[in-house]
């Protein structure tokens, strides 16, 4: 249920209201927007008396939401999320470029991709430390020592960093990770998303290959209902039945998501093609698109690259292609007037 308040409410009526809610066994989640301010009530709402609530002085209007996730329905917050990391923002009119090999495999290595990433214009380092695979003969990650790299690469570069979480006995080791990456084949996986939700760091669910967008938005609910509403989606393609990419990339998910949710949205257009050659265009239809941040795959040496390498742009080949999608996000803005796309 939304409870819509009419302009400059009185401070001790809202007060008393909000804590009317609470008696009633509801949370009450405040949106203060440019215009109104929305209450969002989670919770069991069948025992509220719409009608008693809708003739105070100082409500507007209510709703039903019928949307099984809350927290992170645009109907409960109109406004955007803007998430900070580090000196960077996700949201809020800015294009995040995330850039990295997708897998950490020395010192040398993420630190001169880190330094070249970052000369092209990327705002987050991502890179691999731990690396779900589908087979267990392949690399899988350097593990602790890889956080560890991608540590020393941030101190030298001042790249925030993502990196992907696997399972809840590593959250220790993820204490001065930037962003925490849940990854498609963790998506459904609720303990661990309730895990990352008793906590404030940045969380980056990955579509799961075949799931709907209520279930990834039910996902991002998970983290929310823990308390942690820093949330960002990332696209990064769904298994349909054509063969010749790795997956299918739905750009189409873009303005659906923009339409339900204030959440920030990225698209991995590496892990959605599997072809480096391809990864370009999806990364400028994606902005064009109006995705808040692309997640670009860059590797020194992909051709004997640990993991992914086929999917990889060379750090030369990233430079030219980050600038095409600044140049691309500043024409959208100004075609939007300044608004987000």
């Amino acid at each position: 249920m939304i409870v819509i308040l009419r302009q400059n409410p009185n401070p001790d009526q809202l007060e008393s209201f909000i804590a009317w809610l609470k008696e009633k066994g509801v949370a009450v989640h405040t949106s203060v927007g440019e215009s109104n301010t929305i209450l969002g009530l989670v919770g069991d709402t069948s025992r509220l008396d719409i009608d008693l609530i809708a003739a105070l002085d100082i409500v507007q209007d209510v709703k039903r939401v019928q949307e099984p996730y809350k927290n992170a329905n645009r109907k409960f917050h109109p406004e955007d999320t803007v998430i900070p990391v580090g000196g960077t923002q996700i949201g809020g009119g800015t294009l995040t470029i995330m850039a990295g090999p997708c897998s950490v495999e020395s010192e040398e290595q993420v630190v001169g991709i880190a330094k070249a990433v970052k000369a092209s214009g990327a705002t987050m380092l991502r890179g691999g430390a731990f690396k779900p695979r589908t087979s267990p003969y392949a690399f899988q990650g350097l593990g602790e020592r890889g956080l560890e790299y991608l540590k020393t690469a941030r101190a030298e570069t001042g790249l925030p960093i993502v990196t992907e979480l696997m399972d809840v006995t590593q959250l220790p080791l993820f204490k001065d990770v930037d962003v925490i990456q849940i990854g498609a084949r963790n998506m459904q996986n609720f303990d661990l998303l309730k895990a990352v939700g008793h906590q404030e760091k940045p969380v980056m669910i990955k579509r799961g290959m075949s799931a709907t967008y209520e279930e990834w938005l039910m996902s991002a609910e998970y983290v929310m209902a823990g308390g942690n509403e820093n949330v960002i989606l990332c696209e990064r393609g769904i298994r349909t039945f054509e063969t010749f990419t790795r997956n299918t990339l739905d750009l189409s998910c873009i303005p659906v998501l923009r339409y339900l949710t204030h959440l920030p949205v990225v698209v991995d257009p590496s892990h959605a093609t599997g072809k480096y050659w391809l990864v370009e265009p999806m990364a400028l239809g994606a902005v064009a698109a109006g995705a808040d941040g692309v997640l670009i795959e860059v590797h020194n040496d992909p051709e004997h690259a640990l993991c992914d390498g086929p999917q990889s742009l060379k750090p030369q080949v990233f430079d030219t292609v980050a600038k095409k999608l600044l140049t691309l996000h500043g024409v959208m803005q100004s075609v939007n007037g300044g608004a987000e796309v």
